[in-house]
């Protein structure tokens, strides 16, 4: 085990509560310091912003207050309101205003200078390292098609060309097992546009992008690339088309805007 990652979620003890959580602050800031002192010399912290009610001052003091620590890794995940949670719930009843798009995007933009210009390297929508050598290798492996291989329920298995994935019960997972079976719940065969897709999608979201001489293979793709980076959401560096800051926050969308065959 070489890096410890800790759900700290927020430094605010308003935020843990709505969220949930059964830590506060404090304990959050103890299980850091707890690591350090173990002799973890490589600590990620996970942090969630846009919560409803939270406020661009709110989440600078999380940020500010998890960068004392400094730690080697930061994950900073925008809330996701999932379909049938109590949140959704709270949410559709009116109990709760989820935060505008005009909200996450400035909480977005404000999270990467913060933390940019403390020394850290934005090279994923969601993460940042002190240094290249810091990112997840874990994480990037789903990032560039490398093949992997889930164990336990739920999880998902890649080969160049097919995906699939475990059942979600442990019960039934463990027994399958013992008969001898493959605890599969089911499969998917990429064909060669749904890798070229997914190389697309994958490489708007990461810092190091794709080749210029991948949008040769996509119709029109040096034309919308063009446009794209015209409006400052791409730049080329270094001999790759890299999202910018604002680009990021518009990844999951721009593969979208290109034709695949």
């Amino acid at each position: 085990v070489n890096r410890i990652s800790i759900g700290v979620q927020s430094f605010s003890d308003d935020a843990l509560r709505f969220l949930g959580r059964r830590h506060d602050a404090a304990t959050a800031a103890r299980a850091v310091e707890s690591a350090r002192e173990a002799g973890f010399d490589d600590i990620s912290i996970d942090l969630i912003y846009a919560i409803p009610g939270q406020t661009e001052k709110s989440w600078r003091d999380t940020l500010e207050r998890a960068l004392r620590f400094e730690p080697e890794h930061i994950s900073c995940y925008e809330l996701t309101v999932g379909e049938g949670t109590p949140l959704e719930r709270m949410i559709r009843g009116g109990e709760v205003r989820e935060a505008g798009d005009e909200a996450k995007r400035a909480l977005f933009l404000e999270t990467h200078e913060a933390l940019t210009g403390r020394g850290y390297v934005h090279y994923e929508v969601s993460n940042y390292a002190r240094g290249g050598e810091r990112r997840s290798k874990h994480n990037s492996r789903y990032w560039d098609h490398t093949p992997y291989l889930g164990l336990g329920p739920s999880a998902h298995s890649f080969s160049p060309g097919e995906r699939w994935w475990n059942v979600d019960d442990i019960g039934r997972y463990s027994g399958m097992l013992e008969e001898g079976k493959a605890p599969v719940a089911g499969r998917e065969t990429l064909s060669e546009g749904q890798m070229l897709l997914e190389r697309l999608y994958f490489g708007f979201r990461t810092s190091d992008g794709l080749p210029p001489e991948f949008f040769d293979a996509l119709p029109g793709g040096r034309g919308t690339l063009a446009e794209l980076e015209r409006t400052g959401l791409v730049s080329v560096n270094e001999g790759r088309v890299v999202p910018t800051p604002l680009g990021f926050l518009f990844s999951d969308g721009l593969p979208a805007l290109f034709s695949v065959d």
